[in-house]
């Protein structure tokens, strides 16, 4: 029997305090009108002093579990930018915190693919029968690597956590991911970076420069090389999966950008109108972004089961990816 990963348990979660475009306005040249119009974004959500990414990430990890009707994952994937420290790696602690102190658990670093990439893995890892459940998590405080004064940043990041149990299953089945397609491109490095706090740095001597400290991105740049790659993308795993454009019910595109996801979606030829879309919400949450769509797709009823569901992001690095999957029935509780 060919095994497959399928999707067991969506959970999401974001940290209470909300920040409006309005009170970002009162510290930077920007308004409320200026910010909807060019990314879509009403709010964001944001950490408080002393919490860390792991914690969003055991929370939302507890919340696919709970969904999912599980009580635990033979292995952890944490998709982050924001890792707690640069050593060791996050999902250790998310997995220990959630009492899973003996499986396997590691990071994945590509920024706003990091959980396409995260899903390959865990889906991989089912498929070779290496696990039967495996945890993979999105998880980012990015709003502690934003430099405040940056009007281009500060109004578009926030900070959550999404996740998703795999089981192992049947491709027939709902909930099966059919097939991910991801790519990447070093040469874009810079067009998506935090420059500081890596061996680049250290091993040029000297002070570190403060500017290196925080995020930065060509946003122009990213604009066209993301909808290029996110369509050439879903192309690639729409045909590979056998699937027509008119046959994807949903698009659940990375949450960079509203004009980003409504570009990708008239490249391929979709409506408008079948993409999830959370932005307004909660932001730009980067490896985040897509499971706390499907979370709270769920949780709206914007997905259903047995819809045909085509997952894309475009991230840093510069790395992309997409992957499709039948939407399984799931409790929305």
């Amino acid at each position: 029997m060919t095994r497959a990963a399928v999707i067991a348990g969506v959970g999401g979660y974001v940290p209470p305090r909300v920040v409006t475009n309005d009170e970002l306005a009162q510290r930077l040249d920007t308004s409320d009108s200026w910010i909807r119009t060019r990314t879509g974004i009403a709010r964001r959500h944001v950490v408080e002093a002393g919490t860390t990414t792991s914690d969003l990430a055991v929370e939302a990890g507890l919340r696919a579990l709970k969904n999912a009707g599980a009580d635990g994952a033979d292995l952890v994937i944490v998709a982050t930018t924001t890792p707690d420290r640069p050593c060791p790696a996050t999902a250790p602690t998310v997995a220990a915190r959630m009492g899973l102190t003996d499986v396997p658990a590691y990071d994945v670093a590509a920024v706003c693919s990091g959980f396409l990439y995260a899903l390959q893995a865990g889906t991989a890892s089912v498929t070779s029968g290496f696990a039967e459940r495996v945890l993979v998590v999105g998880a980012e405080s990015f709003s502690t690597i934003l430099d405040p004064a940056d009007r281009t940043t500060s109004v578009i990041f926030g900070d959550g956590a999404g996740a998703v149990l795999l089981r192992a299953g049947t491709p027939e089945e709902p909930g099966a991911v059919l097939d991910v397609h991801l790519g990447s491109d070093g040469s874009m490095a810079d067009l998506i970076t935090v420059r500081g706090g890596g061996a680049e740095e250290r091993s040029r001597g000297g002070e570190p420069r403060p500017e290196d400290r925080y995020f930065r991105m060509d946003g122009k740049a990213v604009f066209f090389a993301a909808v290029r790659r996110m369509a050439q993308s879903s192309r690639t795993v729409l045909d590979r999966t056998g699937w027509e454009v008119a046959d994807v019910d949903r698009l659940v595109g990375h949450q960079a950008n509203t004009r980003i996801i409504h570009a990708v979606a008239e490249q391929l030829g979709l409506p408008p109108e079948r993409a999830v879309l959370n932005i307004d919400r909660v932001g730009n949450t980067s490896a985040a972004s897509i499971p706390l769509a499907l979370a709270d797709g769920l949780a709206d009823g914007t997905l259903s089961a047995g819809h045909r569901v085509l997952l894309t992001a475009f991230g840093g690095g510069a790395t992309w990816g997409s992957a499709t999957l039948t939407w399984p029935a799931l409790p929305a509780g």
